[in-house]
């Protein structure tokens, strides 16, 4: 049986720490400020909105009786709470909107994210402030008007939930119209395998994040339209909770391991499935394999969805996701194949060029993110980036092929920084200024690709005796490779949420350097892996 006080162990575990971020001295013009290196270690100029998120771990350790849980109706733990509420209105600019990573950002995930925390402790703790609320209708009528230029589905989705708490704190029914409106909208990047698109395609992770979201808004509404959206994308995320219990990876388009559980317990009773991969899940963190954000931004994630988890835990329950069939089940649309040939499990994305899992049992015994390699002209390249790949899926083979892209290791400089906070100071506090500076940064950071002049192929074969891997690189210029890896844990594009720890990390990177002479004499190398 799975055990929910798991969730809250991990979760309480995590509150002093909350509370050491925090400005606790009520005295101070940062009392109630989360972000310990804007308040405390003045190391940065602007405090993010994202810390924020800190009053709702609060306010639900205040309202709920947690086991073993010492800050149950402690009268400084709700001031804690209202305080940071405070503060987040207080920091926020004249629109109600808030930072994240530059000033003047006015970012859509962090101006969501935060309200969610704020609107949902006022709730929890029976808050009665007018201040508060004409903060919270300022900050939704922004979103209401306002979005951000990129396709990030779970931010759209997001908004729909502050909105709802609006409506339910001011009985003001535009919020609700305007909530139904957004998810409406978000339905443009859903696609029917069961998934939503963040910036370049599928990432398993964060399609937790857009299940917890719809099943949130679902729950507060009761707006049935979302139920297919959200069963759908239950089943698509089934077949990414692996045999060992750990969940997603660097095969997803944004390279993530989230999981949110608590939308999984919102829908138990409308998916029984969903309960079945939180159980396998619960066993994954039992053994040390599932991920932890636990940095200082955003380990709040997890705290809060643990939290709430647990207060939305279904007591009956059908067991662990165990399928005991094989099977194989390609997502053409995600370029995603998923397999299971007797004792081995398989995850290949071809979307990213060949990143795999392959698990024996309930074992992580092989994984490699592709390609990494540094030229005879020192730049660094590798096959992982989402690309327009060639891609063969048959009965005998899984086939990729296509150019390596070029890495850009973009770092600030102390003169860049600067001028960026100069410009920052003479333009973007302009909507459509910065709302055009954060889609140039995406397309710097993110999805900006220069192909180099190399070639790979990947051929997999999956056997119920093992895998075999058959990987060809070709030169297609006079440059050389100096340096050649499979590395088996690198993620090369900017996401914050991103690289964090699981098992595969112990993995050490492949070298291949002895094979170079050969590749860069005869301009082609070939060779052969087996996985058993």
């Amino acid at each position: 049986m799975a055990d929910k006080n798991i969730f809250a162990k991990k979760a309480l575990a995590e509150i002093p720490r909350i509370l050491g971020l925090m400005d606790r001295n009520k005295l101070s013009p940062t009392y109630g400020c989360f972000d310990r290196n804007f308040w405390h270690y003045k190391t940065v100029d602007f405090p993010t909105g994202m810390a924020q998120l800190g009053v709702l771990p609060l306010a639900l350790v205040y309202s709920y009786n947690y086991p073993d849980n010492p800050y149950y109706k402690k009268e400084r733990i709700k001031e804690l709470a209202v305080a940071g509420i405070s503060y987040l209105e207080k920091s926020s600019h004249k629109d109600g909107t808030t930072d994240e990573f530059y000033p003047y950002e006015r970012a859509l995930g962090a101006t969501s994210f935060s309200l969610i925390a704020c609107t949902e402790a006022y709730m929890l703790l029976g808050l009665d402030n007018k201040k508060f609320v004409r903060f919270f209708k300022k900050r939704a009528d922004w979103m209401i008007k306002n979005t951000e230029p990129n396709v990030i589905a779970n931010h759209q989705l997001s908004v729909a939930v502050p909105l709802v708490n609006v409506y339910l704190i001011t009985k003001e029914e535009k919020y609700l119209k305007a909530a139904k409106e957004k998810i409406k909208n978000a339905m443009k990047w859903w696609n029917d395998e069961g998934w939503f698109y963040e910036y370049e395609g599928c990432d398993p992770g964060y399609s937790t994040f857009a299940i917890d979201f719809l099943a949130k808004y679902y729950k507060k509404t009761k707006d049935k339209d979302v139920l297919p959206t959200l069963k759908k994308s239950i089943e698509f995320c089934s077949y990414f909770i692996a045999p060992d219990g750990s969940y997603g990876g660097e095969y997803g388009s944004r390279n993530t391991s989230h999981f949110r559980p608590d939308g999984f317990e919102i829908m138990g009773e409308e998916s029984l499935l969903g309960l079945g991969i939180v159980d396998k899940y619960l066993e994954g963190i039992e053994k040390g394999k599932n991920e932890f954000m636990n940095d200082e931004k955003y380990m709040f994630y997890d705290v809060i969805n643990y939290l709430q988890a647990y207060i939305d835990f279904n007591e009956q329950r059908p067991g662990f996701v165990k399928r005991e069939k094989d099977f194989e089940k390609y997502f053409e649309k995600a370029k995603i194949y998923v397999t299971k040939k007797g004792k081995y499990y398989v995850i290949i994305s071809l979307a990213k060029g060949g990143v795999i899992k392959i698990f024996r049992d309930e074992k992580l015994v092989y994984k490699d993110n592709g390609f990494i390699a540094k030229t005879s002209d020192d730049n660094v390249i590798v096959s992982q980036l989402i690309s327009n790949h060639q891609v063969e899926v048959s009965d005998s083979d899984i086939i990729v092929k296509g150019k390596f892209d070029i890495v850009k290791f973009k770092r600030p400089s102390v003169f860049s920084m600067m001028v960026f906070r100069v410009l920052l100071l003479s333009f973007a506090w302009n909507w459509k200024i910065g709302s055009l500076v954060k889609h140039l940064l995406v397309k710097i950071l993110i999805t900006g690709k220069k192909k180099a002049p190399f070639f790979f192929e990947r051929i997999f074969k999956v056997g119920e005796s093992g895998v075999e891997i058959v990987s060809t690189i070709k030169l297609l210029s006079n440059k050389k490779i100096k340096e050649l890896y499979l590395g088996t844990d690198h993620a090369v594009i900017m996401v914050p949420t991103s690289n964090y720890f699981q098992e595969g990390v112990l993995f050490p990177w492949i070298n291949l350097n002895d094979k170079l002479q050969k590749l860069n004499s005869e301009k082609m190398l070939r060779f052969r892996q087996t996985i058993k």
